[in-house]
């Protein structure tokens, strides 16, 4: 057993949380304006940042921080296994960053969130007539599905463990043990980021 003290530390940076919080928006914007004419422009605009975001989230998946890295949360089924029992059992795994069972549905809505992005653009362009139509709602309305599964996980891990994960993804900070936080926020990156969502939606409403 650990007998160390946990204290707040950064595990999430800057760009990562940036990234999330932005994707959020989008896509709830996206799902508002989805069957306007009026708000067409508005609707393409946000599939078109949600494809930057999506972009920069592979790359710093294998460039960023430690815990913003595919290959430290995505496990296998041995992984995800262990941490389910461990959550019927009451006492669940410690892990710093995202556990595997969170991880599944990081890596489901990253492909989804692709999918939905990909058929949308094809749609615009009038590519495939009414197929690609029908694909994109129906892509965008699993990823909803999954986004409310994510939110009641959320919830839930909340009010049955205490553990905020809506503070940590604001703050970027958690409570863990000594030697696990992160070095730095990168800021110069997150600042990037926002130029290129900037650069977007200027080019969309020039």
């Amino acid at each position: 057993m650990n007998t160390q003290i946990k204290q707040e530390g950064l595990v999430w940076d800057l760009p990562t949380r940036l990234f999330h919080w932005i994707l959020v928006l989008c896509f709830a914007g996206a799902w508002l304006t989805a069957e306007s004419e009026v708000w067409k422009l508005w609707h393409v605009s946000f599939g078109y940042t949600m494809a930057v975001l999506l972009a920069f989230r592979l790359v710093w998946g294998v460039a960023g921080t430690r815990y913003a890295r595919f290959r430290q949360f995505v496990k296998g089924p041995a992984a995800i296994k262990s941490q389910l029992i461990s959550y019927v059992s009451g006492k669940p795994e410690h892990h710093v960053g995202h556990n595997p069972v969170g991880a599944l549905a990081i890596v489901a809505m990253l492909v989804l969130i692709g999918a939905t992005v990909a058929s949308g653009y094809a749609n615009y362009e009038g590519i495939g007539g009414e197929a690609f139509e029908e694909i994109h709602e129906a892509m965008a309305n699993i990823l909803m599905g999954l986004v409310l599964v994510h939110v009641c996980a959320v919830l839930a891990i909340g009010l049955v463990f205490k553990k905020n994960l809506v503070k940590s993804m604001l703050t970027g900070k958690k409570a863990i043990y000594a030697g696990e936080a992160i070095s730095g926020a990168w800021r110069s990156v997150a600042i990037v980021l926002l130029g290129l969502v900037v650069s977007v939606w200027w080019l969309m409403f020039r």
